[in-house]
């Protein structure tokens, strides 16, 4: 990969018009993510708020994230706990306009595994570990875990994860659904790189409109999905990508 753009601790990989590529650059620390991090990854939200893109978010030197920077952590207090540094910057990550993919390399734990959870797509390789210690540091995963994992692996092996602090390997990862599938480090930004040529094939407006009809809260269905399908019938694209269909079928 070209990182074109070194940005502490981030470095931005724009070589492709359709997406932008975004790499935890921070491995003195692991990539722990401590407030010039979070500040980064904001600056990066908003652009992709204004020129909507796939995003990829991957680690360097075989880590993905080891968790939020403890020394910052232990000194922080109620007011900066109910700040939300982490929380706020996942739940605007979750809601960026387009699909974001998690490449997960080695470690993701604490806010490094919270961080991959906002994503909609998470790849691994066999040494990637998923977990969540925050409660032998006396806290609680605070940043979306406690309501994402659930959703993602199911209450009980969540409940296992949030209160015991097991970790799960990629394999257990993957039976559990919470990653694709499973790469070689060398091969893992490639395969995420393909999850994105594939849907770089969809139509923008569709893949924008599932995206907020899955994340939309419970009381929101079904009227989502039929103003959703409203907006798409009248799209031009929509015509397009179906008369090309229909023109295929009566070639063959």
């Amino acid at each position: 990969m070209t990182v074109s753009e070194p940005v502490r601790p981030l470095a931005l990989d724009r070589g492709r018009d359709d997406r932008l590529v975004i790499v935890l650059d921070r491995p003195e620390r692991r990539n722990a993510l401590d407030r010039a991090a979070i500040d980064a990854l904001h600056a990066v939200c908003a652009e992709l708020e204004r020129d909507p893109r796939l995003a990829i978010i991957t680690g360097r030197d075989g880590v993905f994230a080891a968790g939020a920077d403890i020394a910052e952590l232990r000194d922080r207090g109620v007011p900066e706990a109910l700040e939300g540094v982490n929380l706020t910057l996942f739940e605007r990550l979750r809601r960026l306009p387009m699909p974001t993919v998690a490449a997960v390399d080695g470690w993701a734990l604490g806010g490094g595994a919270e961080l991959s959870y906002a994503c909609d797509f998470r790849l691994a390789t066999p040494r990637t570990v998923f977990g969540q210690p925050e409660t032998a540091l006396g806290i609680i995963p605070g940043a979306g875990a406690a309501y994402r994992l659930p959703r993602l692996v199911g209450e009980s092996l969540a409940k296992d994860m949030l209160m015991t602090g097991r970790r799960l390997d990629a394999q257990e990862a993957r039976a559990a659904g919470l990653v694709r599938s499973v790469h070689e480090p060398g091969e893992l930004l490639d395969a995420a790189h393909e999850l994105c040529d594939a849907l770089a094939r969809q139509s923008p407006l569709a893949l924008r409109l599932t995206k907020l009809a899955v994340d939309a809260p419970e009381g929101a269905h079904p009227a989502v999905e039929l103003l959703a399908q409203a907006i798409l019938f009248n799209d031009p694209d929509k015509q397009a990508r179906m008369t090309a269909f229909l023109d295929r079928g009566s070639a063959r």
